[in-house]
């Protein structure tokens, strides 16, 4: 662009002009058809360009630098606020020309604050009557006794000009009427202050369609259809957005409830939801819960927290933690009405408190579900849900790492129970065994605090040795303040870091497991000194077997005397020289599961902190070997049972797991040897049961005992042998006495007769094993 000459005969520049004339655009200009096209295609978004001031692009720098000195006067300059006041506003804006028009000052004079110029425009002003003013207190026109009521001075909000200068407007008189006054002269109409209204989340909020437009749809296909969308919707937000999400929580809630509350202008009124609907809701509940309930417990407030000022960070978190505690409260009170019903919807309902416990078990209100649980449990009928809560203890007591939760249920199943006077399913103490208690817990992590520094492994003997000799006081190296601020703030970091790793505290848990394991005996030993037989009493004798090394060592003798007056009272009910109580029946194969049981238990007992009684078992071990002739029927139908079984949760043994298990503790014990004699007469009396069994998995089983047993005692040799030899007597098969049926006078015949002649090739396998067994 040329510069035009100047008055001055110098050259113009461009920044001097006052305003730089725009290009015109000629026809001959570089826009190709494609740009024209492109710009009418998409006029919508260039609307911006008719406003543009083109007055303003056009104005030079030296113009605008002109009209800002001409609008800005230093504060400096000004000598009296009184001179200035009047000659403002004709004296500096008459020298503006039509281009001030366009220039906007509104940003310029928002800059600064009216306070910070107010001060400083009082600083300067030199008036002696404008200082007193200001010193003067204001005159409210309060009206006193016996006088004449005074007019009301308030001083007017003084002006800020364009410049910067204040301008005081004077003061303002007015009627110093009171209040009194005032509702004599002018009646108020009464206005009744409105009632605060309960928030309805069930309206139309949040873009959707209220519940009721839902539940008051005619096709049951397309309600049904708006209900899934609307439900879907709503729990992908929650989840996006849990934070903001309790109204949204809310609104499903109101899905899951029974009636929905329309308001009107007639009044409310309620309309019945559809259980399709409700079904969907609760179901979708409990999955979000699931996913949006943090990993602690919430704890409610004090007033003394509610009072104390925090930040809005911290404000956002409680007030979210307390609504979402609310909205899950109202929930479980919906699914225990509905339980506790027994409407259509209780078996859903008690399927979500089952999920709601098995992943919510840290949560709030764990006690009330499990309570619901176990006041399903404590029927006499036993379904699918029974069967489903079950499991749900079952997991609860696997994964339970504290302890707190086992105690909790321990002790509602405990009140229960006796509440019940023992008439409860045998299944309900079953899942007591899956409780971790002590031993269980070793390779879980405990807090450093508490372990007991000489038990690590770390350390090796000739390390400890070393320190032995070592003075403990060793005198600790000097440190800088500011390496003892550093090792502080390092050990705090510490102990936070333990803290986030949830670590269990020892003392805390072996104070849980003991008042665990205080009303678990409690509980077992009530039913054994029971005066009627319970049908509990088998899972409590199976409980015992596997808590026994856990049980004090003064009530071994006691618990070994109700041990065996059980067996022998049952076996006399089963010969008949007892009179059948009334209301039992006997049934042969639950009694000698009893019987095997008590024998057990009673070996239990003495292979752990037992072993160092001088205690005689020998009756235990003979009474087991006089059922051996009738473990043949009950092991047949154990066989069929363990095919036929779908319950692989549970603990529970069978009849000839027991019966196994009570054979290797006598026969096989863990320190010493057993007598040979005792050997000879319980595998011969086992060959003689393999004959009589129908299932071949129980015969090949019988089998690979007797054959470890040749492992154990190389005497039993000479009863595989069937060449002549000098014996003392002969055998008594009829002999239910070990010591006295003279095992060593008989021989292993059944294995010849099973190698040869059974069906099954695994019996005639492991026959053949056993008879040309040789010892390594």
């Amino acid at each position: 662009m040329s510069c035009g000459p100047n008055t001055n005969g110098k050259k113009e520049k461009a920044f001097q002009r006052s305003t730089v004339p725009l290009p015109a655009i000629q026809d001959n200009s570089d826009i190709s058809d494609e740009d024209v096209g492109f710009f009418q295609d998409h006029l919508g978004t260039s609307g911006f360009l008719e406003n543009l001031d083109t007055t303003a692009i056009a104005r030079s720098k030296k113009e605008t630098e002109r009209l800002f000195k001409l609008t800005k006067t230093p504060y400096a300059r000004v000598e009296h606020v009184q001179e200035s006041v009047g000659s403002s506003d004709d004296n500096e804006f008459s020298e503006l020309d039509s281009s001030m028009e366009d220039l906007d000052l509104s940003d310029d004079l928002s800059d600064v604050d009216s306070n910070e110029d107010l001060d400083d425009s009082s600083s300067l002003v030199d008036s002696e009557e404008e200082q007193v003013y200001e010193k003067q207190p204001r005159k409210m026109g309060e009206a006193t006794k016996g006088m004449e009521k005074k007019p009301k001075v308030v001083a007017r909000l003084p002006i800020k000009l364009a410049s910067g200068q204040i301008q005081h407007t004077g003061v303002r008189e007015g009627s110093a009427e009171t209040e009194e006054d005032i509702e004599d002269d002018v009646e108020l109409p009464s206005v009744k202050p409105p009632k605060p209204t309960k928030r309805d989340f069930s309206g139309p909020r949040f873009g959707r369609a209220s519940v009721a437009d839902i539940i008051r749809i005619e096709s049951r296909a397309e309600r049904i259809k708006s209900a899934k969308e609307q439900i879907a919707g709503i729990c992908q937000d929650i989840l996006s957005e849990p934070e903001n999400g309790l109204g949204l929580l809310r609104r499903l809630l109101a899905f899951a409830g029974e009636t929905v509350s329309v308001e009107s202008e007639e009044g409310s009124s309620k309309l019945k939801n559809d259980p399709l609907i409700r079904q969907l809701a609760i179901v979708s509940l409990t999955a979000v819960f699931k996913d949006i309930a943090p990993g602690y417990r919430i704890r409610k407030l004090t007033e003394k927290e509610k009072a104390e000022k925090v930040s809005q960070m911290v404000g956002q978190t409680r007030d979210w933690e307390q609504g979402l505690v609310s909205v899950y409260q109202s929930y479980l009170q919906l699914l225990e009405k509905e339980i506790r019903g027994k409407t259509d919807l209780a078996e859903v309902s008690l399927r979500c408190m089952n999920t709601l416990l098995r992943h919510l078990t840290h949560f709030n209100f764990r006690m009330n579900i499990m309570s619901t649980l176990v006041a399903r449990l404590s029927r006499r009928s036993w379904d699918n849900t029974s069967e489903e809560c079950l499991s749900t203890f079952i997991e609860v007591f696997r994964n339970d790492l504290t302890g707190s939760s086992s105690l909790e249920a321990v002790r509602l199943l405990n009140r229960m129970i006796k509440e019940r006077h023992y008439n409860v399913h045998p299944k309900v103490l079953s899942c007591l065994l899956h409780l971790r208690l002590k031993t269980d817990l070793v390779g879980v992590r405990a807090s450093k605090e508490h372990v007991d520094k000489a038990t690590k492994h770390s350390e090796s003997k000739a390390k400890q040795k070393r320190a032995k000799g070592k003075s403990k006081n060793v005198a600790l190296p000097h440190l800088s303040k500011k390496a003892k601020k550093a090792l502080k703030e390092t050990k705090e970091i510490e102990a936070e870091l333990h803290e986030a790793e949830a670590e269990v505290d020892r003392e805390e848990l072996a104070t849980q497991q003991t008042e665990t394991l205080k009303l678990l005996f409690v509980l077992y030993f009530s039913i054994l000194k029971a005066a009627k037989p319970s049908p509990l009493l088998s899972a409590a004798l199976q409980g015992l077997a596997r808590f026994a090394h856990m049980v004090n060592i003064d009530f071994f003798r006691d618990l070994l005397a109700v041990l065996k007056d059980i067996m022998v009272r049952t076996s006399q009910l089963e010969d008949g020289s007892e009179d059948e109580p009334e209301g039992i029946t006997v049934d042969s194969t639950e009694n000698i599961h009893l019987e095997i049981l008590c024998i057990l238990t009673a070996f239990e007992l003495l292979t752990g902190q037992g072993e160092a009684l001088n205690l005689d078992l020998s009756h235990f071990s003979t009474h087991l070997f006089r059922v051996i002739p009738r473990m043949a029927m009950c092991l047949a139908l154990d066989s069929t049972t363990n095919v036929n079984r779908q319950d692989h949760s549970s603990p529970k043994k069978s009849t000839a797991d027991v019966f196994f298990r009570a054979l290797a503790i006598i026969l096989t014990p863990k320190f010493g040897k057993a007598p040979s004699y005792l050997l000879a007469a319980f595998s011969k009396r086992l060959l003689n049961l393999s004959i009589h069994l129908t299932d071949p998995e129980m015969v090949v089983r019988t089998l690979d005992f007797v054959k470890g047993l040749l492992g154990h005692d190389s005497k039993l040799d000479a009863l595989l042998s069937t060449e002549e030899r000098i014996s003392n007597g002969i055998y008594g098969d009829t002999v239910d006495d070990p010591q006295l049926c003279n095992p060593f006078a008989a021989v292993w015949w059944e294995v010849m007769i099973l190698e040869e002649r059974h069906y099954d090739a695994k019996v005639r396998k492991s026959a053949f094993e056993l008879r040309t067994w040789k010892p390594l």
